[in-house]
């Protein structure tokens, strides 16, 4: 559906800046953004998404992954087409690199979407399996109508929302589960065609205005695993959003054109582990590694086993109800009630 934008200003000759995400595309007259998405209609910048959902499910929180934020909760989850990344090894590419006309889509207005959230008994909303970053006018839209079902609010990002943006779901997103892909530029402009430093300014902006966080890191092997580089990481979620801040090393497989290469062995996600832990980070997990004890949420304290699971499962919750370790007491900050 198209739908004037939010977060753009004139230029000369008909251009429009589009300030939506860190590209800050000029698009040229009659022509689209990087993402694919946004269009310069007569000097300005039109959404041609808004309300255009090619995916929808109930989807266990976990499956994000969030696992600090009420866990064992369903999240209403909804996905449209492109992205403003080109990532080599996308899994959603089959929606991320298409063009609107390729897919089938359906039109879910931001009330209707709440009251499904509502009916399918979703704590939550997530805007995820491509980046909800280019779909801001629609997410802001239905953020207001989630809130007033005290619905809560995600984005499954790959952080490249500007300050602007930001702003603008300021009080209206609840959880920002981000993507950093890598420590190193190179990666970024090699892999993604993007860069670091804006991922990292936004998540750190998210944070500060009290988002919950959590983030994901996929380990490719031969291209963002080395020790050095998930030090560096681990050191700066440390130093800029807290070491109880839930950092998930996930396992990659081939996939889209990064199909070539190996999927991640184990003992490279375990070393990653065990060098954010000791650079300080308390909750750190393995994804994609079905009955690995680093699924579980073990107390920093005391290591008692307080979250189990078992993939998206939850098997077992031993946290107190005023998240609390039931052993030795330490505070456990999680975020909403379990399962509700």
């Amino acid at each position: 559906m198209l739908k004037e934008a939010i977060l753009w200003e004139p230029l000369k000759d008909g251009k429009a800046k589009c300030n939506v995400c860190s590209y800050r595309c000029v698009i040229l007259p009659g022509k689209l953004g990087h993402c694919r998405t946004r269009k310069n209609i007569d000097g300005k910048v039109f959404s041609l998404i808004y309300g255009t959902v090619t995916s929808e499910a109930s989807d266990p929180i976990e499956k994000k992954p969030l696992y600090h934020f009420y866990p064992g909760s369903y999240s209403y989850s909804v996905g449209s087409v492109g992205c403003n990344f080109q990532c080599e090894h996308c899994q959603n590419w089959g929606i991320s690199q298409a063009e609107i006309q390729e897919v089938y889509t359906q039109d879910i207005m931001p009330e209707e979407l709440a009251r499904n959230a509502v009916d399918t008994l979703c704590k939550s909303v997530s805007w995820t399996y491509n980046e909800p970053g280019i779909w801001v006018e629609y997410s802001h839209d239905c953020a207001v109508k989630c809130h007033e079902k005290d619905i809560k609010t995600i984005y499954v990002t790959n952080g490249y929302p500007t300050p602007e943006h930001l702003d603008v779901m300021k009080g209206l997103l609840d959880a920002f589960r981000v993507d950093i892909k890598a420590f190193s530029e190179d990666f970024y402009k090699k892999i993604c065609k993007s860069k670091l430093e804006p991922v990292l300014q936004s998540t750190k902006m998210a944070k500060d205005m009290g988002m919950h966080i959590e983030v994901v890191n996929l380990v490719i092997p031969g291209q963002n695993d080395s020790p050095e580089e998930i030090r560096a990481l681990s050191k700066w979620c440390f130093d800029n959003l807290g070491p109880d801040t839930p950092i998930h090393f996930t396992r990659f497989h081939p996939m889209y054109h990064m199909d070539h290469l190996e999927s991640t062995p184990i003992v490279v996600l375990e070393r990653a582990h065990d060098i954010a832990k000791k650079e300080g980070m308390n909750y750190v997990y393995l994804g994609n590694t079905l009955g690995n004890k680093y699924e579980n949420t073990w107390c920093p304290k005391c290591n008692e086993l307080l979250i189990e699971r078992y993939g998206f499962q939850i098997m077992r919750y031993s946290i107190t109800p005023d998240k609390k370790c039931p052993k030795c007491g330490e505070k456990i900050p999680i975020v909403g009630d379990y399962g509700r």
